[in-house]
């Protein structure tokens, strides 16, 4: 599948940091006073960064992708030298793309001999959260305060796999309340939802049972958390009021070729506007290589639902 993605011209690039603030995905950091893109997974190749850069350094190439591989990625992170592995692999653990991160330290460890630098202090600084600016050529603190924040990008859009005790929850009664003396607690196992904002080759795609449903059904229907998203990865979309919903095809054909989900529902509304986003998958479908069984959930304006069929 072909897919957008950023390129920056070393040479026009003056390490100002417009275009840090621009990329929501938190792909971009100033190391070694240039911007460079710490992490492929997470660049959606939308280009809000193109925007912000007055050099023109930055541009989108679209180009034959594979699926994620973190071992390529950081064969090239490692040729761009020893702080831009450390922010790729902090921004893997920002991120809890866990897995990940344990295939590009493998590989470190593999090639140790022939890094060109320390990887045991690659490793303190990545464990004890030291960015890249922080740390002194030929010493490193015994010590360092983790950052609360999210080094670089929007922390809306920085993606979360929520491991939720729901025994716990109920108990606390932390995630609101359904009217009475009872919690009603989230069902919600990942962050962002917004499929713009979504990475679709994330950790909690892997595998999964995916919900796509349209923006208005979770306000319209009651039980939507626990009839449709437990235990299951969330997305929504608007067909009618989202814009480049080509890119919306692209992701969803990538969750179903490369993160290999099991199953897609989609729910939306019994008005009009809605049968874009069945269209939208349908698209997807006929893009993929793999075939994954589709259930279309439709619900009506109160919040019954009025239809549940595979297609």
């Amino acid at each position: 599948m072909e897919r957008d993605i950023i390129k920056i011209d070393d040479d026009l690039c003056t390490g100002c940091g417009d275009c840090v603030p621009g990329c929501h995905e938190g792909a971009l950091q100033i190391i070694d006073g240039k911007a460079r893109l710490i992490s492929d997974l997470m660049c959606d190749g939308l280009g809000a960064c193109i925007g912000h850069c007055p050099e023109g350094a930055i541009t989108i190439e679209r180009r034959e992708a594979e699926p994620y591989d973190e071992i390529a990625v950081i064969k090239e992170m490692v040729k761009k030298g020893k702080n831009v592995v450390i922010a790729h692999l902090q921004h893997l653990k920002e991120h809890n793309e866990m897995q990940f991160m344990g295939q590009g330290v493998q590989y470190l460890e593999a090639n140790r001999d022939s890094l060109g630098f320390d990887l045991d202090e690659v490793k303190h600084m990545v464990h004890n959260g030291i960015k890249p600016d922080m740390a002194h050529s030929h010493s490193v603190p015994e010590v360092a305060e983790v950052p609360e924040a999210v080094a670089c990008g929007c922390p809306s859009a920085a993606p979360i796999d929520f491991n939720i005790d729901i025994d716990k929850v109920n108990e606390a009664g932390k995630y609101g309340s359904n009217g009475g003396n009872d919690s009603a607690p989230s069902e919600l196992r990942q962050w962002p939802v917004q499929l713009h904002l979504l990475n679709p080759q994330a950790s909690y795609f892997q595998n999964a049972d995916v919900v796509m449903a349209a923006d208005c059904v979770a306000f319209t229907m009651g039980s939507f958390h626990s009839d449709f998203i437990k235990g299951k990865t969330l997305a929504i979309a608007c067909p009618k009021l989202d814009s480049n919903l080509e890119s919306y095809v692209e992701k969803l054909s990538s969750m179903i070729d490369n993160s290999k989900i099991n199953t897609l529902t989609v729910v939306v509304m019994e008005v009009p506007c809605c049968s874009g986003l069945m269209q939208l998958t349908q698209a997807a479908l006929r893009n993929a290589s793999r075939k994954v069984p589709v259930k279309k959930v439709v619900v009506g304006i109160q919040g019954q639902i009025l239809s549940e069929d595979w297609v």
